[in-house]
Formats: structure tokens, sequence, C-alpha cells
């Protein structure tokens, strides 16, 4: 038998190297981000402490942003940010397509005004990210199995923002699509929109795929865009309309990633 027949091509040998050298990175990724995460969960309790928690905005949009900025600056990802006017200072529902890990920490990094996020309630597993999470006022998502769960976790919220006129952001996709393709959208960011009558802005985040980890951390350097598009009135929405609005509000999505998925 010829030698050459069973020696790997190096090709082959060089595709298993890139695969090991990104384990590893993810590896280092998220053992940094956890510790990363730790310190400023520690320091955030302090400020807490001596505010006596009562600076839940200061905690969000500069601490927890700060956080997000180093989180990304650590995986080697540059943010792009492309909007017309400034984030509104009223209540809004923020939602966005979501595709992977990532989306977290540029949503934070963003620092939204006087915003709350629905989180998957498996996060609270992780004790920085629980204390971070109690103290910025997040939501805790329990699985879609779960309905009665849910159907109090947004009765809570609702409760809540009505009472602060807190800006909340929320996934309408539930979970991370990792084709590369929008998904189906769930009904509780346009119930809650119609409930409370306030504008729900449009955030589409383009990550490159080949930098893109899905539901790891095994991402690359390079460049996200997050576009901030027009918001969408919900004056005069009904609950009878609630399917109709969350399929007419995917359909505007399926448009951003026609327009932006690919293109930078």
């Amino acid at each position: 038998m010829n030698s050459s027949e069973i020696r790997p091509s190096a090709s082959a040998i060089d595709e298993r190297t890139l695969r090991l050298q990104r384990s590893c990175r993810a590896v280092f990724l998220s053992a940094a981000t956890l510790m990363l995460a730790t310190i400023v969960a520690a320091a955030m309790l302090l400020v807490a402490f001596v505010t006596l928690f009562r600076a839940r905005r200061f905690y969000q949009e500069v601490i927890t942003a700060w956080l997000g900025r180093a989180i990304l600056r650590l995986w080697g990802v540059r943010l792009e940010l492309h909007q017309g006017s400034p984030f509104p200072q009223t209540q809004t529902i923020y939602i966005s397509n979501h595709t992977s890990t990532l989306d977290v920490f540029i949503l934070i990094a963003l620092g939204l005004p006087d915003t709350r996020f629905f989180i998957w309630g498996g996060t609270r597993k992780w004790l920085p990210l629980a204390v971070i999470g109690y103290l910025i006022g997040n939501f805790y998502t329990p699985s879609q199995e779960r309905r009665s769960d849910r159907v109090k976790c947004f009765e809570r919220a609702e409760r809540i923002l009505r009472q602060t006129g807190s800006s909340v952001y929320l996934s309408p996709e539930g979970v991370r699509i990792t084709t590369g393709e929008i998904g189906p959208f769930n009904k509780g960011a346009f119930h809650l929109a119609t409930n409370l009558q306030v504008p729900i802005v449009p955030l589409y985040i383009a990550t490159p795929r080949e930098i893109d980890p899905g539901k790891g951390f095994a991402t690359l350097p390079g460049t996200v865009h997050v576009y901030v598009k027009p918001p969408i009135s919900t004056r005069g929405w009904r609950l009878e309309d609630l399917e109709r609005n969350k399929e007419r509000v995917r359909e505007l999505f399926l448009g951003f990633h026609r327009e932006h998925a690919g293109a930078n």
C-alpha cells in the first residue's frame, strides 16, 4: 500500500489544528469571561451597598455596560452601531434577532437607557450573572414547557414596568437561532407591547458567520454591526390582533436579514 494513501493530507491536519486552536480559545475565553464577570459582580454589589440598592440605572447603564464592552474587547469583537437618532428616554420595548452567545454582551454593552432584560432562568446558576441580573432588575423566563410559570413571569414584569416606567429588552425568537436565519417569533413581546401601548424598537444584530460562536464561546475576532431600526407604534394594537402583529414584525426582520446579513 502506498504510504500516501494512509497519511493524512496537509489540509486535514490544518483543519484539525484550527479546530483545536478554536477549542482552546473557547476554553480560555469562557474562563476569562467568568473571572471578569465575578470581579465586576463583586464590585457592583459593593457599590449597591454604598448606594443602598437605589441606583439601578447606574448599575445597568454604567457598570454592566462597561462589562459588556470589556468582554467584547477580550473576545476581539468590535461593535459598530448604526442609528439615526439616540435611544429613546421614554418607555420602550427593544427586540432583536438572537443568533449566539455574543448577543448578551452586545446588548448590555449598548447601555440602553433604563432598560431591564428578559433572560433565560438557567443563567442564574452562574453566581456572578445572578448577582448582576438581580441588581439591574432582570426578568427570568422559565422554559416554554412551563407555560403557567411563564404567564406569571410576564404578568409580574408588566406590573413592574407599569410602576417604574422602565424600558425592557426581550428576544421574540426566545432561543439562539444558529441556522443563519430568522426563527419563529413567540408572542410574549407583542402581548407586553399591546398591554403597555409603548413603541417597539427593533435591533438587527449582524454577526458574520465566520466569527459567530453559536451556543458556545468559540468566537473569533471581527466586527459585529447593530442596526437600530425606526420605532414601531403599538397605539391601537389589540390582543385579538396579536398573531397578525407578531407576524408583521417578523416580516420586517426578514427584510432586515435580507438587507444586512453578509453585507458587511
